[in-house]
């Protein structure tokens, strides 16, 4: 077939079972959005915990949708225009999520871990990109709704794809791992996330593995020996027929195995020895934690038959996703301020990885390093003692000033030595004030919390109170 639709109205039809009302045209794309709709693709009008794309369906036809893909009972209230009408929206979406990844001879690889998988995504993007047509999930579409309808935005002439999974729950990475079927599987790390479903970080760890469930045959498993799970990860794969692991880390026993590294404010320089050949590689972002995922990422470029030298140089590219690091300038009276966008989400290894990049963040003169902490969520009945823990991190960090917010961080602000205290709210809204009666000209603040600690907003508000320079922001 020679077309460059990413689907045709009988390929939706062939694949869903779905049928036709008026005259569908080729999609150019699929959105379930339509403030970001652009003409010519499939609008899929998903129902979610917030919202009903049902009720978007006339806005979608007024931008040029290609079809609007709608559930049949709900199909008879909705403004005239081109449907294409299934039993149910999602089963739709990942039946046609099926059929890309059916079609596909692109490279599959799929990222899975407690942390780090969106920069790992990314960084695979980059490091793919630089030798062929390559598709990565968005932002971090990487649940039940995001990984259908990442593998059904993969292009036709995809040479490779890269896939995040995540999961909250054990049982729910299998049917998404099931959907990728990919040929390399990345575990990036497995630390205390989502502990509120698990008795164990051992329970993480097996259900970290279920990546493995959907591994193609012959396919490789890439997995950090450095961290104390390597082990049972290691016998997980096995166990599940994996026959080739390939291990990532400083450890001696490293199959990509990292030599040397300097940390730089913006950058780390890293050489590495990938399964026998020498790479030195710049990536442009900062942080250990950072190099020690482009390990997984240099495995599985290696892996996946791609070119080791292009990939390597290509990671110089690498910036942060919104939310994950990225410098941000407030303008203040007498200069400026730095801050560290770090608000997409939290667990403890995330949080002591930002403290550590925040210690090697560059201030001006008379400068500090400030940190401001929301509440990690999903910790468990140890949630507390995981947030009191921090203080050790913070002081070997010699980080000058901390500001918590949220009823589990008082559990840190407690542990704080009285010097290094700088404020704290019940809810982060009730910072703002605080931090912007404390910053001066040279300071670095880094801010970070889970998602539902709403540190984001908190960062949003800083940037229209201090005029923060360039867009960046506005992306998340």
């Amino acid at each position: 077939m020679t077309t460059r639709a990413l689907f045709t109205p009988a390929e939706v039809l062939a694949a869903t079972g779905g049928v036709a009302r008026g005259t569908p045209a080729d999609a150019s794309g699929i959105s379930i959005d339509t403030r970001t709709l652009a003409p010519g693709d499939a609008f899929f009008a998903i129902t979610g915990e917030n919202s009903d794309g049902h009720a978007y369906v006339e806005r979608a036809f007024a931008s040029d949708a290609a079809f609007a893909l709608v559930a049949a009972d709900r199909a008879d209230s909705l403004p005239e225009g081109p449907m294409v009408v299934v039993p149910d929206v999602l089963a739709a979406m990942t039946d046609l999520g099926k059929a890309a990844r059916a079609r596909s001879k692109a490279g599959i690889v799929a990222v899975t871990g407690s942390v780090g998988k969106t920069t790992t995504k990314e960084a695979l993007r980059v490091a793919l990109s630089a030798e062929g047509p390559t598709h990565a999930s968005a932002a971090s579409y990487n649940n039940h709704w995001g990984v259908p309808l990442s593998l059904a935005r993969m292009p036709r002439d995809a040479r490779f794809g890269v896939f995040e999974i995540g999961m909250n729950h054990p049982g729910e990475i299998t049917p998404l791992v099931r959907l990728v079927r990919p040929q390399v599987a990345i575990i990036t790390t497995v630390e205390a996330a989502h502990m509120e479903a698990f008795s164990s970080i051992e329970e993480i760890a097996d259900a970290k593995a279920e990546i493995f469930d959907g591994l193609e045959p012959g396919g490789a498993a890439v997995l950090n020996r450095d961290n104390p799970l390597f082990d049972r990860l290691v016998a997980s794969a096995k166990a599940k027929g994996v026959e080739r692991i390939v291990s990532f880390g400083a450890d001696a026993l490293s199959d990509v195995r990292l030599t040397d590294v300097a940390l730089h404010p913006r950058c780390s320089i890293a050489v590495v020895d990938v399964m026998g050949t020498p790479v030195t590689f710049k990536i442009g972002m900062p942080g250990r934690h950072i190099v020690q995922n482009a390990l997984a990422v240099l495995a599985a470029v290696r892996l996946i038959g791609a070119d080791l030298a292009l990939a390597a140089v290509s990671l110089a590219q690498m910036r942060p996703p919104p939310g994950r690091g990225v410098p941000l300038e407030l303008a203040l009276a007498g200069g400026t301020a730095t801050l560290l966008d770090e608000s997409y989400n939290a667990n403890p290894a995330s949080m002591r990885a930002a403290i550590d990049v925040l210690s090697r963040a560059p201030v001006g003169p008379r400068g500090r390093r400030i940190a401001v902490l929301g509440d990690m969520l999903e910790l468990g009945p140890e949630g507390a003692a995981l947030h009191r823990g921090l203080a050790e991190a913070l002081d070997e960090a010699k980080i000058d000033s901390v500001f918590c917010s949220g009823p589990l961080m008082h559990a840190l602000w407690e542990a704080l030595p009285s010097s290094r205290r700088g404020g704290y709210a019940v809810h982060a809204a009730h910072l703002e004030s605080m931090i912007a009666a404390a910053i001066r000209a040279g300071d670095t603040l880094m801010v970070k919390g889970s998602n539902g600690s709403r540190m984001g907003p908190l960062v949003k508000a800083l940037a229209e109170r201090f005029r923060v320079s360039g867009d960046a922001l506005l992306e998340g």
